[in-house]
C-alpha cells in the first residue's frame, strides 16, 4: 500500500481560498487515486473525520513545528502552502511542494523585511522538497526569478475547481433588486474591490461583494467610493456567505468583477466561467493566463476606462455569446484534473 499524506493545516482558516483548495483537493484525492494507494490527511484536530470516518487522519500539533514525528509508513508528503511550518522528518518520505503566489513581492505595502521573512520560509521548504509545483506558468516565473529551485523538477498544475450548484436553492441572505455585477473574495486591499463602485455609473446594476472581512478599514473604503460615485445605496458588503447563497450570486449575476492586485491563481474566475458569466478582470499577476482571450481586462483602474471596459465587454459578450467556450475552458480546469496530474507526480516518486 503507498501512502500519500495531504497537507490540510490550513483549513484552520475556514472560508478562505486555500480552505476551499483543501477541501476540493482532498476530494478529488479520493475519486481519483489507485486501489493500492491510501491517502492521509494532516488536519487540525476538528477537522478529523473531514473527509469521511473511514479515511486516516494525523492531528496537526503546533509541536510539530519543532519535532515532527517520522511516520515511516508515509511514502509522499504533500505540503499544500508554500511557507508552511510543516514537513516530513523522515528523509525516506518524498516531499512535493505546492507554492500558490509570490504575492509579497507584487503588494507595494509589503514592507522588505516581510518579503525576506516570507520567502526565506519558502527557500527551507523548497530546499526540502523533491518535486515543486506550482499553481500557474506566472508562479513559476515568479519563482525562477526570486528563489532558487536547486535544479529540482518544477511542474505547473493549475489549480482547478468545481462550483457546487444548488439549483434548488432561492434564500440568499440579500435578494438584489435589480440586475446586478458580483465580486467574492477576501475583503482586503490586495482585491482591490473599492475600484469596482464606478462600473455603477450610467446604469441600474447593484454590486454585490462576498467574502470574509479581513480588513473593516477597507471595507470602509469600498463604501466611501461608493458614496463619492453617489452609488452606494446599490453596493452590498455581504461577508462570507454560504456555498449555497455562493451559487445563487454566480447564477444569477449579469457579469463577475475581480480586479485584483495579486493572484496565484484566481479560482473565481473559473467559478463565474462555469456559469457563463462575462468576467472583469485586472491584467495582473496570473490572471490574464487564467482567464485567456475569454475574459475582459482593465489595464488601469481610472473609473473612465474602467467604464470603458465594462460598457464595450457586455457589448461584445451580449452580441458574440461565448457561453459554450467559456463553459468549456472552465471544464479543462476541474479539481479532478488537478489530482490526476498530482498523482502522476506522486507516482513517479514512490
Amino acid at each position: 500500500m503507498r501512502q500519500i499524506l495531504f497537507d490540510c493545516e490550513k483549513m484552520k482558516y475556514a472560508n478562505t481560498g486555500l480552505f476551499e483548495y483543501c477541501k476540493q483537493f482532498g476530494h478529488a484525492l479520493l475519486r481519483n487515486k489507485a486501489e493500492e494507494e491510501q491517502v492521509i490527511f494532516y488536519v487540525p484536530a476538528k477537522y478529523e473525520g473531514f473527509f469521511g470516518t473511514q479515511e486516516q487522519y494525523i492531528i496537526n500539533r503546533k509541536l510539530h513545528r519543532w519535532l515532527m514525528p517520522s511516520f515511516p509508513q508515509v511514502n509522499i508528503w504533500h505540503t499544500s502552502f508554500q511557507s508552511s511550518y510543516f514537513r516530513p522528518s523522515n528523509k525516506n518520505t518524498r516531499h512535493v511542494l505546492t507554492i500558490h503566489d509570490l504575492n509579497v513581492i507584487h503588494q507595494e505595502s509589503t514592507s522588505p523585511t516581510k518579503r525576506d521573512s516570507v520567502l526565506k520560509k519558502i527557500q527551507r521548504n523548497i530546499n526540502r522538497a523533491d518535486h515543486v509545483v506550482c499553481i500557474s506558468r506566472f508562479v513559476l516565473e515568479d519563482v525562477k526569478q526570486h528563489l532558487d529551485l536547486r535544479n529540482k523538477p518544477a511542474s505547473v498544475i493549475y489549480n482547478g475547481g468545481t462550483l457546487e450548484t444548488y439549483p434548488d436553492f432561492d434564500s440568499p441572505v440579500y435578494r438584489p433588486q435589480r440586475p446586478f455585477i458580483f465580486a467574492i473574495g477576501s475583503i482586503d486591499t490586495k482585491k482591490n474591490f473599492h475600484v469596482l463602485p464606478p462600473l455603477l455609473q450610467d446604469n441600474d446594476y447593484e454590486l454585490i461583494i462576498a467574502g470574509p472581512v479581513f480588513d473593516e478599514a477597507y471595507k470602509e473604503k469600498i463604501m466611501a467610493t461608493a458614496e463619492q460615485y453617489h452609488v452606494a445605496d446599490r453596493v452590498k458588503v455581504l461577508g462570507i456567505i454560504s456555498n449555497q447563497e455562493r451559487y445563487w450570486y454566480y447564477h444569477r449575476c449579469v457579469a463577475f468583477g475581480f480586479p485584483s492586485l495579486a493572484e496565484g491563481f484566481g479560482l473565481p474566475v473559473v467559478e463565474a466561467l462555469s456559469e457563463g458569466k462575462p468576467c472583469f478582470l485586472s491584467d495582473k499577476t496570473s490572471l490574464p493566463e487564467v482567464g485567456g482571450p475569454l475574459c475582459y481586462y482593465f489595464r488601469d483602474f481610472a473609473a473612465d476606462h474602467m467604464q470603458q471596459v465594462f460598457k464595450e465587454g457586455m457589448q461584445h459578450f451580449n452580441n458574440t455569446q461565448p457561453v459554450s467556450a467559456m463553459k468549456e475552458r472552465a471544464a479543462s480546469l476541474t479539481i479532478d484534473h488537478t489530482a490526476k496530474n498530482y498523482l502522476q507526480i506522486y507516482r513517479g516518486l514512490y
